[in-house]
């Protein structure tokens, strides 16, 4: 196995870190910001974030529960920042309880993919939870440079730290 389970974890609790520092270079005049009228809003994005992955995972673990996603966004639009920011912080603790309680033959057992197809529980967590993660995390980067935070870079989207004050 390429990763192991606490690996995995860790690395979902690191783009949950990652996601609360970008997070809090939004100034909040932009948070209805979006690039075009058909693209998230920066609150929706992070709305979306907010239970995305733990939905998924609960999906992964047993069937993937339409009514419950819907009952979810519909809890996440009525949140404000505060409490949005709040329920993504909490991810780190459900991805460690959710994901914890797995064996390695859970991974490795197959589930239906939403294209209909087989694949492991392993490999929907790594291609909808991880990979979801890097790719709406990169989306709200972009965002937050389009609404003019050019001091922001490399360090701060793969590493979620500022970078350090240059050298004299």
């Amino acid at each position: 196995m390429v990763l192991v389970k606490s690996e995995l974890i860790a690395q979902l609790q690191k783009e949950v870190d990652i996601l609360v520092h970008l997070a809090s270079k939004i100034d909040r005049s932009n948070l209805d910001y979006r690039p075009t009228p058909k693209q998230r809003s920066i609150i929706e994005l992070l709305r979306y974030l907010s239970i995305m992955g733990p939905n998924l995972v609960k999906g992964a673990r047993s069937k993937f529960d339409v009514e419950a996603w819907q009952a979810a966004t519909k809890a996440a639009e009525a949140h404000d920042f505060d409490q949005t920011m709040a329920v993504i912080a909490s991810e780190k603790d459900t991805y460690a309880k959710e994901l914890g309680g797995m064996s390695d033959a859970d991974f490795r057992s197959e589930m239906d993919n939403f294209d209909g197809s087989k694949i492991t529980r392993g490999l929907f967590i790594v291609n909808l939870v991880l990979g979801g993660h890097v790719a709406y995390r990169t989306q709200l980067f972009c965002y937050l440079k389009a609404c003019g935070r050019d001091e922001l870079g490399t360090m701060n989207l793969w590493y979620g730290v500022d970078p350090p004050p240059p050298q004299k």
